[in-house]
């Protein structure tokens, strides 16, 4: 793929009107690239080109936007370069200073084509490449990056920050083996470099290797003690292998020693999954907070008038409720809404925006709720959540996130309900399905979810291989039947051919679409078994027969042995995410005693 056409299509990315479900920042930073379009150093270079030019005017004023970015006056420096721009659209540095400036006033979709420029008109494109590459990595679009970083690795081969920052984009697009081959070289180049230790221990992560990992985090922590983002990764490491308290203590040392304004969010946004973790509910939640913080590339901005909801009596009141974070958690977190009700009172009112999919759902299992849809919209790198359906907002008292109440409502385990379910699913189509299910065979149905569509490097350790799931797949007297959505075929074919076993696909339901009739089909099933996904968490607040499998240390556990959002739920956990054969068997013995046959 050409520069041009890697950017085109980034560029759509960024303008699609609706993302759906917006999941928050990760807990984990790993390691991230190195550099900065306007650090000292790269000022300089382009002070020293900008000298270099023949024509003393067009110098005169790049040197007056240069100084501007020094000051952080980026739209002083973006106006002087598109003023140069406006007689010369040629001149390499101008597009260079107005990526710059608009990088860092986040509007990252015209920085990227202001790069693109530079990168096409510059004698020398190291700087423009790594600059492009740290960009579209931040903006999550990792092959954009790697290719850009590759450029700048082929200019520099001997640079420490473009071995790092390609071995980075490379570790996110579990291209682990390549990353690992570019930091060899690097180390043995250089092998002073706590980076290069550290992200190499990164990539070890993501190979669930959290054991193999600790020895280059404690490499990188003995070449440089005040490394945070070091102690930051050694956290999530130990957590890895069990150690939360251990984690936490690595947690704080890392935020002792931030080097930006981002990377103390993500620290704090870190502390606040081991807070919860280690159950500490009432600290955990309250450090909970820093999800919105707007260093937080992937927190939702909410674009709500009227005011937010701080905690003032909400009897007889009138409120609007956006749910946020991605699918899953909508649900979860919904199991709050008893309670608000109850605060609200008979005299009040609650209005309710969800992701689309569910309105049906929570509709028929509210009926005193109004239900309507939320919408969130990518623009220059943010994601934007707005309720357009909702005409007059002068009726409404305040507004709230869902997870605004989980503090006052969740403080503490025993704050949990015991209920059932929390959403109804339809029964008739309840019925419906067990009829289907009934003519495929009289065995109990055990459904099926193996995998989340959002597996990112980082989360996809924790999702066992299908290749583990063979003990499982053959336990005898059962019916298997896919609740997986996204694209299942690989797995379904490999589970006749490998196993011997036929794995029943629904007819006439889209897994993916049809959430409400999804609700229904969990609901008809005997047992479900998998992975926490969008799925798991409807049939959970379904009141399904739920077994989960999970990390041991997993925040959504709140530092217990269960599931405390779905008290009917079972949980599985690995000891150790590079071996999942231990808690396979004791899946499939459990499944055995289950339906003994």
């Amino acid at each position: 793929m050409s520069r041009k056409n890697a950017l085109e299509n980034s560029a759509s990315v960024l303008a699609r009107p609706d993302l759906g479900a917006i999941a928050p920042g990760p807990a984990r930073a790993f390691s991230e690239t190195v550099g900065d379009s306007a650090s000292a150093e790269a000022l300089e270079r382009l002070r020293r080109a900008a000298q270099d030019l023949k024509n003393a005017e067009n110098a005169k004023a790049l040197a007056k936007a240069i100084k501007a970015i020094q000051l952080q006056d980026y739209q002083t420096a973006e106006k002087v370069a598109l003023k140069l721009l406006a007689k010369d659209d040629r001149l390499g540095l101008a597009w260079h200073i107005v990526g710059i400036a608009r990088e860092k006033t986040s509007d990252f979709a015209s920085s990227l084509q202001a790069y693109e420029a530079a990168l096409a008109l510059l004698p020398d494109h190291g700087p423009v490449a790594g600059d492009l590459g740290r960009l579209a990595y931040r903006m999550d679009l990792p092959d954009l990056a790697a290719q850009f970083f590759a450029h700048y690795c082929q200019a520099r081969p001997d640079d420490i920050e473009g071995a790092n920052n390609l071995a980075c984009a490379l570790r996110e697009l579990n291209r682990e083996s390549e990353a690992i081959d570019v930091l060899k070289v690097a180390i043995n180049a250089h092998p002073t470099s706590a980076l290069l230790w550290n992200t190499l221990g990164t990539v070890l992560c993501n190979m669930s290797d959290a054991a193999g990992s600790m020895v280059f985090f404690d490499e990188a922590l003995r070449l440089d003690p005040a490394f945070g983002k070091a102690w930051h990764n050694r956290a999530f490491a130990r957590l890895d292998l069990g150690d939360a308290e251990g984690a936490l203590a690595d947690c704080d040392e890392a935020l002792k020693r931030p080097t930006s304004s981002h990377d103390i969010s993500v620290m704090r946004f870190a502390r606040a999954m081991i807070l919860l973790s280690l159950g500490r509910l009432a600290e955990g939640w309250e450090a909970y907070e820093e999800r919105f913080s707007p260093e937080m590339i992937d927190a939702p901005l909410f674009q709500i008038p009227g005011t937010r909801w701080s905690g003032q009596d909400l009897k007889g009141k009138s409120l609007m409720l956006v749910t946020e974070q991605g699918l899953g958690d909508e649900v979860m977190f919904a199991n709050m809404l008893e309670d608000i009700l109850k605060a609200i009172g008979p005299t009040g009112s609650l209005t309710l925006a969800v992701e689309r999919r569910l309105i049906t759902l929570f509709q028929r299992s509210y009926p005193t709720i109004e239900v309507t849809r939320h919408q969130t919209t990518g623009y220059a790198g943010r994601n934007y959540r707005s309720v357009p359906e909702i005409e007059d907002w002068s009726r409404f008292d305040y507004w709230a996130a869902i997870g605004d109440f989980l503090a006052p409502l969740r403080g503490s385990i025993d704050a949990f309900p015991t209920r059932p379910h929390y959403v109804q699913a339809d029964p008739d189509r309840v019925a419906y399905w067990k009829g289907e299910l009934a003519k495929v065979s009289a065995k109990p149905k055990v459904g099926l979810l193996w995998k989340s569509l959002k597996l990112s490097a980082e989360r996809g350790r924790q999702f066992s291989p299908f290749e583990t799931w063979r003990q499982v797949l053959q336990t005898p007297g059962v019916t298997f039947v896919n609740l997986q959505y996204g694209d299942c075929e690989e797995e379904i074919a490999f589970a006749k051919a490998e196993f011997g076993v036929d794995i029943w696909q629904p007819p006439g339901i889209d897994l993916k679409k049809d959430l409400d009739d999804v609700t229904a089909l969990c609901s008809a099933v005997d047992q479900i078994i998998g992975f926490s996904n969008a799925t798991a968490n409807l049939a959970g607040a379904a009141g399904a027969p739920l077994w989960l499998l999970t990390a041991p240390t997993i925040w959504t556990r709140l530092g217990t042995h269960r599931y405390p959002w779905y008290p009917q739920a079972r949980v599985f956990s690995p000891t150790d995410f590079s071996d999942w054969e231990p808690v396979m068997t004791e899946v499939a013995q459990a499944l055995t005693e289950r339906f003994p046959g």
